[in-house]
C-alpha cells in the first residue's frame, strides 16, 4: 500500500527508470502486457531478497516463493493507485508489499497452535543472499544503519546488494543515466552505510 513517502504526480525517470517508468504508465492505464512485463522484470529479484526472511517456524502451506508471487500480483493488480515520490520508489513500494505480507504470517504464526510434521518441518532453512554476505550478527546493524540513509541511497544498496541487480539493471530501477552512474552512486552509499554501521 503507498504510503506518504510516494506522492501524487505521474510516474518519471526520476522516480523509476525510463522503461520502468514507461511500462508502469501503460500497466496504470489498463495494459494487460506491461503489467506481466513488470511481474517478470521483479518477480526473481524480489525473490532473492525475501529468501530466509520468513522464519521456517512461521511457515505453514504457502512457502516464501509462493508469498512473493502472490504478494507481487497484488501490488501490480493496485498499480493504480502507486506514484512515486523518489528514485527507487517503485522498487521500495513492491518490498514494503512483501514485507508487509511476511510480517502478518509471522503474526499469524504465532497465534496457530504447533502442529509437528506440517509442511513448515521441511521448509527452507538457507540463509539469505545478504545473511551469506555478512553474517546474522551484523545483520541488525546493517538494518539498523540502511534505515538512516537517504531513500536513494537505500534503494541502492537494497537493489544491489540485496536482490543482487547488475549496475545496468540498478540504473533502471534508480533511474540513472548510466550503469557507471548506479555504480558511483551505489559506492557512496555503501560508504555511507558503513559510516552509519561503525556510529551505530
Amino acid at each position: 500500500m503507498p504510503t506518504a513517502e510516494e506522492p501524487a504526480g505521474e510516474p518519471t525517470a526520476a522516480g523509476i527508470g525510463d522503461a520502468s517508468a514507461t511500462l508502469l504508465a501503460r500497466a496504470r492505464e489498463g495494459d494487460a502486457q506491461a503489467l506481466d512485463l513488470l511481474y517478470s522484470r521483479y518477480l526473481s529479484p524480489l525473490r532473492r531478497w525475501a529468501r530466509g526472511r520468513l522464519p521456517a517456524w512461521a511457515r505453514d502451506i504457502t512457502d516464501t516463493d509462493d508469498l512473493v508471487q502472490e504478494t507481487l500480483l497484488h501490488s501490480l493488480g493496485r498499480v493504480e493507485i502507486f506514484e512515486p515520490r523518489y528514485q527507487g520508489a517503485f522498487l521500495a513500494y513492491l518490498r514494503r508489499g512483501i514485507l508487509n505480507r511476511l510480517r502478518d504470517e509471522i503474526r499469524g504464526a504465532r497465534r496457530r497452535p504447533a502442529v509437528e510434521g506440517t509442511a513448515s518441518a521441511a521448509a527452507d532453512h538457507r540463509p539469505s543472499p545478504l545473511e551469506e554476505a555478512i553474517g546474522h550478527e551484523l545483520l541488525a546493524s546493517y538494518e539498523a544503519a540502511l534505515a538512516r540513509l537517504r531513500p536513494e541511497e537505500r534503494e541502492s544498496i537494497v537493489a544491489r546488494v540485496e536482490l543482487g541487480l547488475s549496475y545496468s539493471q540498478v540504473a533502471e530501477a534508480l533511474g540513472k543515466p548510466t550503469p557507471d552512474a548506479a555504480r558511483i552512486a551505489t559506492s557512496r552509499a555503501l560508504l555511507r552505510l558503513a559510516q552509519e554501521m561503525a556510529r551505530g
